[in-house]
């Protein structure tokens, strides 16, 4: 029966869920022709309905993916324009990576969620909704690659939704805007965690993604007992490879199939999931997975024989990874409050502890001091998060911000200073959504937003890499990928370029029409420009920079001709950097930054 929910499922949606493949792949192409290819890839997407119950969806979605590329191949105007003839160039499975290696979060294209003609869209969706849905869904595709296909379907729900009610509405403008917010709100952040989880799969073995997936799933459905949660796990990290793979039909169906029996074990799982189960599809499977985390039972044996029991050593040599698994798991539920990272780091240095001890002539009086060493990587996370708190409570957000570009700019002074900015802000917004809550949720929330900040930073590493300290530290272990970040010191193999005060530095007259937060990001890329050029020097010295050029910028803005202000302070600035300049723009004869002319 939960086949057959699931096939239904898929043959009502085959035609949106084909959408979603094509247009994560070529983002490029027009709404037009996406819906051209979708309907050219259809009749072969058509064989995905006849699964019978032992067949697999994603030898399915195999075959119609095989399909799908080397349609873009055979069509030599694709393949051209959108780049993609070095991956035609190669054999199926390396193909699909090559295509896959093409996808990228773009911020740049049109936002669905700008109605700029409500009474526009409501009279189409009057003619005939379908277009609205599906533009939605293109829209939506294109500009979140990595989001599941399964997710998009609900968000389209949502929005139709949304549509139908608000045009029934006098003040059709604003009830877009307060419906399709959360909307947009929740794809931005939930498309972050779906590429998290692809990077996670892509980057680290599978015991890692698997042991991310045991942990989240203990978390939820604590009362299931280990074997459940175990194979559960195992296939939640395959069906996450699917969706990653850009297997959208697979993904749709598979995920269809592990919710109806998710629900169908309700008793035995988690009590916090009938509301969800009563609910129909698409909305089951999103529910569930945001659903409530539900209490443990603890009565099963106490996590103390993982320290104490003298056959655990035995245990080890013989299935590693059953013993480790069960400890992940005994560990996640009796500690829900925690994030995943910090639960894998304790789970690191427990295998790392058994590894050592059990190679001693007495490995219980070695391994027995588990407990201790637990408590201290979990108590060493908790100060850190603590510190940036406070630290944020004293410097204010603005001023904490800057202080994350210093220390960021001379650990990856490689990056622009625009990226320096963009990625410190994020941690900064992190900081200001966080660090209000109280102490557990604090340490938790932090945790999760670092893992997801960081993971985007590895991503450009990987793209582009940025130097050896951000590559050890993004590959090296993911449960201790914040703590090495947390520990990278100034990159001292970098040398900065050359730059000249106005490469520092925008001074025009666009500064005076500039809104705050873009004069704060000028000032912000100036802090940064200036710790590339002396990464050593105290910061007390870029702050006065900083603050004399805001007192210039003030200055020149308020004289009648500002732009002759503003260039009169830039040709100065250059004069003096030609005279006093050593070995940087920013050498001066007393070997100090120099100080923006202000008058």
């Amino acid at each position: 029966m939960q086949h057959t929910n699931s096939q239904n499922y898929l043959e009502e949606n085959l035609r949106a869920v084909t959408s979603i493949m094509v247009a994560q792949f070529l983002q490029k192409l027009t709404y037009e022709k996406v819906q051209t290819i979708v309907k050219e890839l259809l009749d072969l997407a058509e064989k995905c309905k006849s699964l019978k119950p032992h067949e697999s969806p994603s030898e399915c979605c195999h075959q119609l993916m095989t399909t799908f590329l080397e349609h873009i191949c055979n069509n030599q105007g694709l393949a051209d324009r959108h780049v993609f003839s070095d991956c035609c160039n190669t054999n199926n499975s390396a193909r699909h990576k090559c295509f896959l290696s093409y996808k990228k979060d773009v911020a740049g294209y049109s936002d669905i969620f700008q109605i700029s003609n409500p009474e526009q869209i409501c009279e189409m969706d009057k003619e005939n909704p379908v277009p609205v849905k599906e533009k939605y869904i293109y829209e939506t595709s294109r500009k979140h690659p990595f989001l599941y296909g399964p997710t998009i379907l609900t968000m389209s729900a949502c929005y139709e939704t949304a549509v139908q009610s608000c045009c029934r509405e006098e003040n059709k403008t604003e009830c877009f805007q307060i419906k399709l917010e959360p909307i947009r709100k929740y794809v931005r952040e939930i498309s972050l965690r779906h590429h998290h989880l692809c990077e996670i799969g892509i980057k680290f073995n599978h015991k890692v993604a698997k042991a991310v997936e045991l942990v989240l799933l203990t978390k939820k459905q604590p009362r299931a007992n280990f074997s459940e949660i175990a194979k559960l796990a195992m296939d939640i990290k395959n069906l996450h490879q699917i969706c990653c793979e850009g297997n959208a039909v697979a993904c749709v169906l598979g995920r269809s199939q592990l919710m109806n029996y998710t629900c169908s074990k309700q008793a035995t799982l988690s009590s916090k999931i009938t509301p969800c189960c009563e609910l129909p599809e698409p909305f089951r499977g999103e529910c569930i997975i945001n659903s409530e985390n539900d209490k443990p039972d603890l009565s099963s044996l106490p996590l103390s024989r993982f320290t104490e029991d003298q056959f655990v050593c035995k245990q080890f040599t013989d299935k590693q990874d059953d013993i480790l698994q069960e400890f992940l798991y005994e560990y996640s539920r009796r500690h829900p409050e925690l994030a995943v990272p910090v639960i894998l780091r304790v789970d690191t240095v427990y295998q790392n502890l058994l590894g050592k001890c059990c190679k001693l002539e007495n490995p219980l009086e070695c391994y027995s001091h588990g407990e201790e060493m637990f408590q201290r990587v979990v108590r060493e996370s908790h100060e850190h998060v603590k510190n940036q708190c406070d630290l944020h409570e004293k410097l204010g957000a603005s001023n904490f911000h800057d202080r994350l570009i210093v220390l960021y700019t001379k650990k990856a002074p490689q990056l622009s200073a625009q990226e320096l900015v963009i990625f410190t802000k994020n941690m900064a917004a992190a900081a200001t959504k966080c660090c209000p809550l109280n102490d557990e949720q604090q340490f938790a929330c932090m945790e999760n937003s670092a893992k997801l900040i960081l993971g985007a930073l590895c991503r450009r590493h990987e793209a582009e890499p940025i130097n050896a300290g951000v590559g050890h530290c993004c590959d090296d272990s993911y449960a201790f990928r914040k703590p090495c970040f947390d520990d990278l010191q100034v990159d001292a193999t970098y040398i900065s370029p050359h730059l000249s005060c106005d490469q520092v530095v925008n001074l025009n007259e666009d500064l005076c029409r500039a809104q705050e937060e873009e004069l704060q990001t000028e000032k912000q890329k100036l802090l940064s420009n200036l710790v590339k050029q002396e990464p050593y020097a105290a910061e007390m010295q870029f702050q006065s920079v900083i603050v004399d050029f805001a007192h210039l910028v003030e200055m020149c803005c308020q004289a009648e001709k500002s732009e002759m202000c503003l260039q009169e302070e830039l040709s100065t600035s250059q004069k003096q950097q030609q005279k006093y300049e050593t070995k940087g723009p920013f050498k001066t004869s007393g070997g100090g930054l120099p100080w923006w002319r202000s008058g």
